[in-house]
């Protein structure tokens, strides 16, 4: 379940790389606020997923339902 992890801070990194261009036009307060909560989200999603890549966490519920089905299966 991992390489879900990995996709989500790739998909992170990617709209960080897209966004970072236009920071510095934000000129007015409502586009500063923006962008700033626009990056706190981005830490939030980035630090979770490296919870649970470091195993800090439990997986989301789709992923412990998917890995609970594998185990069956293999028993």
């Amino acid at each position: 379940m991992r390489h879900y992890a990995i996709l989500r801070l790739l998909l992170a990194g990617f709209f960080l790389y897209i966004a970072w261009p236009v920071f510095p036009y934000a000129t007015s307060n409502i586009e500063l606020i923006f962008w700033g909560g626009w990056l706190l989200f981005l830490l939030l999603v980035v630090g979770a997923n490296f919870a649970t890549l470091l195993e800090m966490t439990r997986p989301p519920v789709m992923e412990q339902e998917e890995l609970n089905r594998r185990q069956r299966d293999f028993h």
